[in-house]
């Protein structure tokens, strides 16, 4: 039974890697604002949309954002009469991955780790976004051009025409 066993542990610590054994690949985020009652999307480093929501709410999102690369998102608040806002949430290096190091598993360090995410986590709990509210109503209006005629340009700004051959 041991000459099973022995060997059976052996292969599963090198076809494993320590922070898939002992990590997730997504997390839990809690996204609110304020005031309450925003809309919120949420894209990833792509620019791929992967939530979209009203706050307050809870998303899971994944730590990855490909093969050693890790999660970069931006979220966007907005609401009526409040200036938009967005925010970044990006995932830092999961400390179980340098467990491969110690253990030996090369195979985790380099392929399965990396490969399933785990080797990042998101340590950012919840991500909140501040909209100061809108201070002015009065739209500006976009600079127009005009096409006058000679006969419709007043006599005191004849003086200062250019003409243009």
């Amino acid at each position: 039974m041991k000459r099973i066993l022995l060997p059976a542990f052996a292969c599963m610590l090198l076809a494993s890697g320590c922070a898939s054994i002992v990590s997730r690949t997504k997390y839990p985020v809690q996204i609110v604002s304020a005031p309450d009652q925003a809309s919120f999307t949420i894209t990833n480093r792509k620019g791929l949309e992967v939530a979209v929501g009203t706050t307050p709410a809870t998303v899971m999102l994944k730590s990855s954002g490909g093969y050693f690369k890790r999660a970069i998102y931006s979220i966007k608040f907005t609401k009526d009469g409040y200036e938009p806002r967005v925010v970044t949430l990006e995932s830092d290096v999961n400390g179980w991955y340098f467990g491969n190091i110690v253990i030996g598993g090369a195979l985790g360090f380099l392929i399965i780790d990396p490969a399933t995410g785990a080797m990042y986590r998101i340590n950012q709990k919840k991500v909140e976004g501040v909209l100061p509210q809108v201070t002015s109503s009065i739209k500006q209006e976009s600079p127009s051009l005009r096409i006058l005629s000679v006969d419709e340009i007043p006599g005191e700004m004849k003086s200062q025409l250019i003409r243009i051959n």
